[in-house]
C-alpha cells in the first residue's frame, strides 16, 4: 500500500509506515537539511534491503561522503524527498513531481496520506511566548493545505499528527474548522490523544492523533494495547560510553551489548556496531553548578528544580514568575522522560543527564533514543539541526504500532 508523506520532518512518522509495510511514494519537506536526513535513511532502506549495509556504515564512519553514498543507488531513492515549502502557489508543482514518483513505482493510486502541519503555532507553550498568542503566523492554517491533498488523492485512510493545543487554538476555532473542512472532502474521522509512552516510548509525549477514512471505504479506528516493559531511562542510556561536557564519542564505542528493551524497541539490532552523534554541548560553569543542584534535587527528594529555588549567585534572569522549570532532569529512576520539543535545538538546559557522574546536557544520540529513534538513524546538518529534528520528529516506535495497526485494518 503506497503512502505520501507530508511535512515529513526528519521522518520519524515515515519510518514507522515504512516499517509496517507501507510503500512511501513521496516524502514532501521543506528544511534542507530534513531532507538530507530522508535520503540517507531511504538509502539504508534499501541497502538493508539488498544485503550492502557495509556501504552504508561506510559513510557513518566517513570513509565515503553523502554523494558517493547516493550515486550508489538508483536515483528513485533519493528523488522521492521533496524539498517544498507546502503553500497555495506551488501546489501543482509539488503534484507533479508526485506523478513522476508515483509513475516510478508504478503506483495507480495513494492509498493513505500521513502527517502534520508544524505544531509551533498550536502549540499552548507556543501561543504563551508570543504577544499575539501566533494568531498572525501563516502556519495555522497549514491544515487547509493538508486537505487539499485530501481531495486530490482521495486516499482511503489518513493520518494527521499534532499537539493537544490544537483542539483549543483560537478558542477551539481552528479544530471546528478543520473538522467541517474534513466532512466535507468526503471523509469520516476520529480524534484521540495518545500517549508516546503507550508504545513502549521512555517519553510522556501526548499528541492528537486524526485518523481519517474515505466514506465508502470500510475502516474503524484501531484499538492500542498498551505496551508494558520493565526498564527505565537508566537501561536506556546503560550501554553508552560517558561524556564530558563539550566531548563526543563516535565510532564503534558501545560499552555493553545491548539489553532487552534496546532491542525489542528496535533502538539497537544485533548488527549495530557504530554510534553516532554522541557528542555533548559545552557548558559554562554556572550551568553545570545548576545542573548539578537539580540533581541533586532530584535524586534526594524528588523535587524538580525551580528557577526561583536557586541560590542568587546562580540566577542570571530576573524573571522568577514565569517558565520556573527552565532547568529539568531527565530522571534515570523513572521508566520515562517529561516531552523532547525542538527548544533542545537552543540548550540543553530541559534536559540534564540523569547520570551524576556526567554532569551535561544529553548528547544528540541519547535525545533520539528518547524519542525511539534507531542508533542507525543518521540526521544530517549540524548539531543544532539535528536535535531540532529530533524534538519535533513522531515517535518511529509509536508510528510503528500505529501503523502495523492501520495496515491490519486497511487488508
Amino acid at each position: 500500500m503506497n503512502y505520501l508523506d507530508l511535512f515529513s520532518g526528519a521522518g520519524g512518522l515515515s519510518e514507522g509506515f515504512t516499517n509496517a509495510g507501507f510503500n512511501g511514494i513521496a516524502h514532501i519537506e521543506i528544511d534542507e537539511n530534513a531532507c538530507k536526513t530522508l535520503k540517507t535513511r531511504n538509502v539504508y532502506h534499501y541497502l538493508n534491503e539488498i544485503g550492502n549495509i557495509d556501504l552504508y556504515n561506510k559513510y557513518l564512519l566517513k570513509q565515503i561522503n553523502a554523494e558517493e553514498l547516493y550515486s550508489s543507488v538508483p536515483k528513485y531513492i533519493t528523488e522521492n524527498i521533496l524539498q517544498y515549502e507546502i503553500n497555495e502557489s506551488n501546489l501543482e508543482s509539488i503534484y507533479d513531481d508526485i506523478s513522476e514518483c508515483m509513475s516510478i513505482n508504478n503506483a495507480s493510486e495513494i492509498d493513505l496520506i500521513i502527517g502534520g502541519p508544524p505544531c509551533q503555532a498550536y502549540s499552548i507553550i507556543g501561543r504563551a511566548r508570543d504577544s499575539n498568542g501566533m494568531k498572525n503566523d501563516i502556519r495555522n492554517y497549514l491544515y487547509i493545505l493538508y486537505i487539499e491533498f485530501l481531495k486530490k488523492y482521495k486516499p482511503k485512510v489518513f493520518i494527521f499528527e499534532n499537539v493537544v493545543g490544537l483542539f483549543s487554538a483560537h478558542e477551539g476555532k481552528l479544530y471546528q474548522d478543520l473538522a467541517i473542512r474534513i466532512q466535507e472532502s468526503g471523509y469520516t474521522f476520529e480524534a484521540k490523544i495518545l500517549d508516546s509512552f503507550d508504545f513502549g516510548v521512555m517519553q510522556k509525549r501526548k499528541r492528537v492523533i486524526i485518523i481519517g477514512w474515505r466514506n465508502d471505504y470500510s475502516f474503524n479506528y484501531p484499538i492500542i494495547e498498551k505496551v508494558e516493559f520493565k526498564e527505565n531511562i537508566f537501561d536506556l542510556f546503560s550501554d553508552l560510553p560517558s561524556l564530558k561536557p563539550g566531548e563526543q564519542k563516535n565510532g564503534a564505542v558501545y560499552i555493553k551489548n545491548a539489553n532487552s528493551y534496546l532491542i525489542n524497541s528496535g533502538i539497537r539490532n544485533l548488527e549495530d556496531t557504530i554510534l553516532t552523534w554522541h557528542n555533548s554541548r559545552s557548558h559554562i560553569s554556572r550551568d553545570l553548578e545548576i545542573y548539578q543542584t537539580a540533581q541533586e534535587y532530584w535524586y534526594k527528594n524528588k523535587i524538580r528544580l525551580k528557577y526561583d529555588m536557586l541560590p542568587p549567585h546562580l540566577q542570571s534572569q530576573n524573571n522568577l514568575k514565569s517558565f520556573l522549570d527552565r532547568y529539568k532532569v531527565v530522571a534515570g529512576d523513572l521508566q520515562y522522560s517529561h516531552t523532547m520539543v525542538a527548544h533542545i535545538s537552543r540548550d540543553g538546559h530541559y534536559y540534564i543527564h540523569p547520570d551524576i557522574n556526567q554532569i551535561r546536557s544529553i548528547s544528540v544520540r541519547e535525545s533520539a533514543r528518547i524519542q525511539s529513534f534507531p542508533d542507525n538513524y543518521y540526521f544530517e546538518g549540524s548539531r543544532t539541526s539535528a536535535f531540532k529534528q529530533i524534538g519535533n520528529a513522531v515517535p518511529p516506535l509509536m508510528a510503528k504500532i500505529l501503523a502495523k495497526k492501520i495496515y491490519e485494518n486497511m487488508k
